[in-house]
């Protein structure tokens, strides 16, 4: 249900300034090492999620790349919370973030994986979302975040905009339009709502005679690959009292103990796992074959499942090994955000085990157990009949998969001791899906042909299963249901920096299995997306009372419950203003329910969306759709297909009326806007966390007093403010008129221009990628490229050289303020951000806004349809020529970084990167966060100065990706880009200052961080210069001259037979193109860190026991003239060091221990598969563009795009090595700092003069973090 993706199991949007900016975020190989990822907040200001129900499938493709079967490194899966994936393409140039979220899977513990709800998230078009953050890795090091923006987008996703396009009259004047539609007689009505929704057509269902559930999926996306899940219907809430965390223990030791998992290594296949409190998942990711076997990898992947799930071996030695990775994941997982997530979940479920049976465990629990205990548990939970096998993916004959699976898995549970089967209706809100009916059609004639040759099914199964996953008893919210009143409760903390609070309101879910069901669903997405709109415009003054304000009601098969939870954080001295407000627009919202304006507007826009995700129905990845109906039949919610979405929801848009939507709003709401009123349902719980101490201003840091009768005090202020309904706003159609356009064109008479003086032509086409270069009569170059890959929908960036790296002594941080007062104001031209805002909603439009260290960028994703394109374009237009500087936003950026860098000390990660950051670079302030002192320094004209000056037409580049026509896009680029000014009226900003390593060898080479905590923590990086992409070093050496002058040298290792090439001859000349090439690095570096960081998995996670979690990246520029590696490692205080120590071994030890052949080909394969499965993306496209005709970028040319395949297949060991050989890894080159927490840690981390870089420190706002463990691989 594509369609409604968009209004079930989304999110609201975030709604804050029109456009987010993010800047610092970096991707793999483009980021820097900087702090660990900011927090969104800064961005999005208010934030509601809508009710997630996962009817709505997923709706583009999104991949996640777990690394290859055994490599160690996290599977990477998304959270399934806010957390958004990002694209890096295989050049390493930013790409876009990925169309949608999936889980965060367990690197073993689940813990990670946010409690709300994986709702199919989705963000209203926006314009320019504040995106920019500073981060050491690629991963949330200390996630400090509240949740993280997404990179808005057109193209709808469960991580996507929901919104389309409306077409207005120029201005609509107050909304005040009647919707009418035919009349339908009430029984004709009622029977029609009664009626079931349609069930995916393609998906197919079956059941062996052990009990053992399977479903099928073909699926071409990944072509020539396909995911097979096992879920066994155990999880921690299956655990007693002296078990806690053993289901989890049970997932490390049968996956990584399982020797047919690891014969997939070389196969090209990847594998991961993970726990929650109602389930187990293992999953595989595969290709169909290999070129080395002429047979079906199918069997071999289930053998391996099958071995994992039903028949692993409990050895000592494994045992052991796991359970000091999860004492050491315990540790890592253990920041102050999972600690609240904790207490999120301990008062939300305080009546059941879900508040004490985080699936992570008891560390006192786990350093008991022994095999045979382990054994026992296992005995008792992993049987068929009690798991669930999926496969999603390229699979074409049904029939032969499904006696594929009988073969493997037909005789598991034989061995077992009889029971009685479960009868059909054992399972709850999962019995449809986990006792399908198989009397008719293919699917009963497939199964009786099987049934002689089976075991009567009540010899095979052992147990039932709880009837109701999880097996827990909720006390609901509802109207009547209790008159005990619970007390706020409060959670404080000397970690915490600002204040929040959380309502939640708890309720029986909603199984979604008749179009009278979808209806109310789509009622509810629209009162809650005008609701998210509407707190979005209390941000008018230079304080407002509140960071953000998210509603989210969403439901949750892990927690089995619908979940509605009010959010508001804010500055601790503002948090009881902060409450009064949002209570105050939730009760108005309730009060006076939606206009007719916004009736039309989100219905339109819901239907619009609802008819483009049909459209996107064959680009959903095989494991978004597994994810999908995964989830949905754990709600018991009717599975459908894209099409089959947008038709239903069409066929109840029709029937939905003004009152009813207001009416089913309001019971959403009732819980606060009714507070305290006999009727009104009692909240589940409300709970604050707040800090011990706070910053005030000339006074520095003071205790925090509250208390839960002024919390309640300051709810019912609320309800006491004087209200009154909402007006209607004046919607634009356009942003530049008709005839202002003809003006620009008589004025600016754009045209086309040579892309070089020696030659004379405008325009270059290569037919192979299918790019076209031109280049404007005002400087600006432009790429584009048609792809209808993504029908209707398109994507485009402009990238403008400079970045924070052109900030000059004197404006230290005016860039990135800079981009953060855009975000904050929105304006346009005399458009207010509202307009923009509901403008880019009619439009199907999202923008972010980003500023790096080298780079600021603008990033729209839109639909085709009724001149989405246009619009963009006209938006973008709007930016460059006339965006608004506002005080008030400058302001309010301002207070947003003095708020970030002050929350450094209270996370162990920033800190430790901030050290570190500040010595390698010898202080340079460019690239952390700006110090209070250098933010004072800056005024609005100073940051408009240093983000403007950098729009100069040659600075600038276009790329642009979609599924127009060459006359539709040409259009929108000479009226809208070509009518672009070429340069300011001010004047240009300074050259960049150069930028150092500190001269080494240096006393801050080796250092260490202090920070008082309740718990043990420990975590390190280590780091060191490396070149740039293209080969550049700050000693200002190129590296590429000398690389290509070394000759290839015969009957080396790198031309050996084990590369399988036919004659030397041909190896020769592709080592020589390769070496030749301006990718050499790029490639080749690429390649090194996979290695590194198999390496590291193995040595230091695996075979010493030294960290959970350790990983390797390479941080290359692009424009600047350096790069560097850095290592992350989390352990404990007491083998921190030894870690640390292992590490660098590692590193340092590749010409000792020589890569080898099987190395190099495992680290291609994953690299090419990923480029492989991405290329189909315009977002990929995207980022594969990004400075084709960049001057300050002169090495990149379409052979880098052209080549990119053969010249991974052409690397070899020897290549590898000189890359290698580029990175310093010596003692007076690298640096390290080892972070440690806890009640005996050394000196605290205090005073502003130390800091200088920072990210968020914003607490999270969700209960995601304790529900799932991360990924075990």
């Amino acid at each position: 249900m594509a369609a409604l993706s968009s209004v079930v199991g989304n999110s609201v949007p975030q709604i804050g300034p029109w456009w987010s900016s993010k800047q610092g975020q970096r991707r793999v190989n483009h980021s820097v090492l900087s702090l660990p990822r900011r927090s969104p907040t800064p961005t999005s200001l208010t934030r509601l999620h809508s009710s997630h129900l996962s009817i709505f499938p997923p709706t583009r493709t999104r991949c996640r790349y777990p690394h290859e079967l055994g490599n160690g490194k996290s599977g990477f899966r998304r959270k399934k919370n806010n957390t958004c994936k990002q694209y890096a393409s295989m050049l390493g140039e930013p790409g876009s973030e990925a169309p949608f979220s999936g889980q965060s899977a367990c690197f073993s513990c689940s813990l990670n994986r946010r409690i709300t709800r994986p709702t199919l998230r989705r963000s209203i078009p926006r314009a320019f979302l504040d995106k920019s953050t500073f981060h050491i890795s690629k991963r949330d090091i200390g996630n400090t975040s509240v949740k993280h923006d997404h990179i808005p987008r057109a193209t709808v996703g469960p991580d996507e905009p929901h919104a389309a396009n409306t077409a207005w009259p120029d201005v609509i004047e107050k909304q005040d339009l009647d919707i009418s539609y035919p009349e339908i007689e009430q029984t004709e009505l009622e029977g029609f709502l009664s009626s079931e929704l349609p069930s995916h057509p393609k998906l197919y269902r079956g059941q062996l005679k052990n009990g053992l559930r399977y479903l099928i999926l073909p699926n071409k996306v990944p072509p020539s690959r396909f995911e097979a899940h096992m879920e066994v219907h155990v999880g921690s809430i299956d655990e007693e009292d002296d078990e806690q965390g053993i289901a989890h223990m049970i997932e490390h030791v049968a996956f990584l103990g399982s020797k047919k998992r690891e014969k997939l290594l070389g196969t090209g296949a990847r594998s991961n796992a993970y726990t929650d409190f109602h389930h187990t998942v293992f999953h595989i990711h595969s290709p169909i074959s290999t070129k080395d076997s002429d047979g079906d990898l199918l069997p071999s992947v289930l053998d391996a499942l099958n071995e994992i799930a039903f028949h692993p071996k409990f050895l000592a030695s494994r045992v052991e090994k796991e359970r000091r990775a999860i004492l050491s994941e315990l540790q890592m997982m253990n920041t102050i955000e999972y600690r609240v997530d904790c207490q999120l979940l301990q008062h939300l479920h305080s009546e059941n085990k879900l508040s004490k049976r985080f699936p992570i465990g008891l560390e006192d629990q786990i350093k008991k157990w022994d095999a045979d205990k382990i054994r026992k548990f296992h005995e008792r939970w992993y049987f068929p009949a009690n798991a669930t096998l999926y496969i999603v993916g390229d699979i074409d004959n049904i029939s032969k998969t499904v006696h594929q699976i009988e073969a493997v898995f037909g005789q598991a549970g034989i061995e077992n001791e009889a029971v009685s089967a479960p009868s059909p209706n054992a399972f709850g809100a999962m019995a449809s899906f986990l006792v399908p009916k198989l009397s008719a059609g293919f699917a009963g004639s497939l199964s009786n042909e099987k049934s002689s040759n089976s075991l009567d099914q009540s010899k095979i199964l052992k147990k039932e299963r709880h009837a109701v996953r999880p097996p827990v008893k909720h006390n609901w919210s509802l109207p009547g249901s209790s008159t005990d009143v619970k007390l706020p409760q409060i959670f404080q903390h000397e970690l915490l920096q600002n204040f929040s609070i959380n309502m939640f309101c708890k309720i029986p879910v909603n199984k979604v299995g008749t179009y009278g069901d979808l209806r109310n669903v789509l009622m509810k997405r629209i009162f809650l997306s005008a609701l998210h709109f509407r707190i979005n415009t209390r941000y008018k003054s230079s304080n407002p009372p509140f960071t953000s304000v998210e509603l989210d009601h969403s439901d949750s098969g892990r927690e089995g419950c619908t979940v509605t939870t009010l959010t508001v954080t804010a500055e601790p001295k503002n948090w009881q203003s902060a409450i009064k407000v949002a209570v105050q627009e939730v009760r108005r919202l309730k009060e006076f329910g939606v206009t007719k304006g916004e009736l039309t507007r989100y219905l339109d826009a819901l239907l619009k969306d609802s008819e483009h995700l049909a459209a996107m129905i064959d680009n959903v990845s095989s494991v978004d759709n597994l994810d999908f109906i995964m989830e949905s039949d754990a709600l018991g919610h009717t599975v459908m297909d894209q099409r089959q979405g947008h038709e239903s929801l069409v066929a109840v848009a029709g029937t939905v009326m003004l009152e009813e939507v207001n009416a089913i709003g309001a019971e959403v709401l009732e819980y606060i806007a009714d507070f305290g009123k006999a009727t009104a349902p009692l909240p589940a719980a409300i709970l604050a966390c707040v800090p011990k101490k706070v910053h005030v201003d000339g006074i520095g840091e003071t205790e925090f007093k509250i208390s839960p009768t002024e919390i309640t005090d300051a709810i019912k202020a609320g309800l006491e403010e004087p209200i009154e309904a909402e007006p209607e706003l004046e919607v634009p159609k356009e942003l530049i008129s008709s005839s202002q356009l003809q003006e620009l064109r008589l004025h600016c008479r754009p045209s086309f221009i040579p892309l070089s003086p020696e030659t004379n032509v405008t325009k270059v086409h290569d037919k192979e990628t299918g790019i076209t270069q031109c280049r404007l009569s005002n400087g600006i170059p432009i790429n584009y490229k048609i792809s209808n890959t993504e029908a209707q929908g398109g994507v485009m960036r402009l990238i403008v050289g400079g970045g924070r790296a052109a900030e000059t002594s004197e404006s230290k941080g005016a860039v990135v303020v800079g981009v953060r007062t855009l975000s904050e104001g929105g304006r346009v031209g005399n458009f207010s951000r509202e307009q923009v805002e509901l403008f880019c909603v009619n439009h199907l439009i999202n923008c972010s806004l980003e500023s790096t260290e080298e780079f600021i960028s603008m990033e729209f994703r839109f639909t085709l349809r009724d001149n989405g394109m246009r619009a963009a374009f006209q938006l973008l237009h709007m930016v460059l020529e006339h965006s608004v500087w506002l005080d008030d936003a400058f302001d309010r950026a301002r207070q947003l970084y003095m708020s970030y860098y002050r929350s450094i000390p209270k996370s162990l990660e920033r800190s430790t990167a901030h050290k570190l950051m500040l010595a390698m670079l010898d202080g340079d302030e460019r690239f952390v966060e700006p110090t209070p002192k250098s933010l004072q320094n800056l005024t609005l004209q100073s940051v408009k100065n240093a983000v403007m000056n950098q729009f100069v037409g040659r600075n600038m580049e276009v790329s642009i990706v979609g599924d127009f026509s060459e006359e539709e896009i040409e259009y929108c680029i000479l009226d809208y880009l070509g009518t672009v000014r070429a340069t300011r009226n001010s004047e240009r900003a300074h050259e960049s200052s150069p930028i150092f390593f500190r001269p080494s060898p240096s006393d801050l080479q080796f250092q260490q961080v202090f920070l008082k905590d309740t718990d043990e923590r420990a975590c390190a990086y280590i780091a060191g210069p490396a070149p740039n992409r293209w080969g550049l070093t700050v000693d200002g050496e190129d590296l590429l001259k000398s690389i290509s002058n070394i000759s290839t040298i015969e009957g080396s290792q790198s031309t050996s037979v084990e590369l399988h090439m036919e004659g030397q001859d041909v190896q020769k000349d592709l080592q020589r193109k390769l070496r030749g090439h301006p990718l050499f690095f790029g490639i080749t570096m690429g390649l090194l860190a996979e290695i590194i960081n198999s390496r590291l998995f193995t040595t230091v996670r695996d075979s010493l026991g030294l960290t959970y979690d350790v990983s390797f990246e390479l941080n290359l520029f692009d424009r600047l003239k350096l790069g560097w590696y850095v290592i992350s490692v989390t352990s404990t205080p007491g083998k921190v060091h030894k870690a640390v120590e292992a590490c660098k071994n590692v590193l340092r030890g590749l010409h000792g221990n020589k890569i080898t052949q099987r190395e190099l080909d495992r680290a291609k394969r994953t690299l090419l598969m990923r480029h492989e499965a991405e290329i189909k993306s315009n977002a990929y496209w995207l980022g594969l563009l990004a400075h084709l005709q960049a001057s300050s970028v002169p090495r990149k040319d379409i052979s880098c795009i052209k080549d990119l395949t053969s010249l991974y297949e052409a690397a070899s060991i020897e290549d590898i090595y000189l890359a290698y050989d580029q990175l310093k890894v010596d003692e007076n080159s690298l640096y390290s700092c080892i972070g440690v927490a806890g009640a005996q840690a050394g000196d605290e981390i205090t005073g502003e003069d130390e800091l200088d870089e920072g990210l968020p420190g914003v607490i999270p706002v969700g209960r995601g973090l304790s529900t799932m463990t991360r990924p075990t691989t």
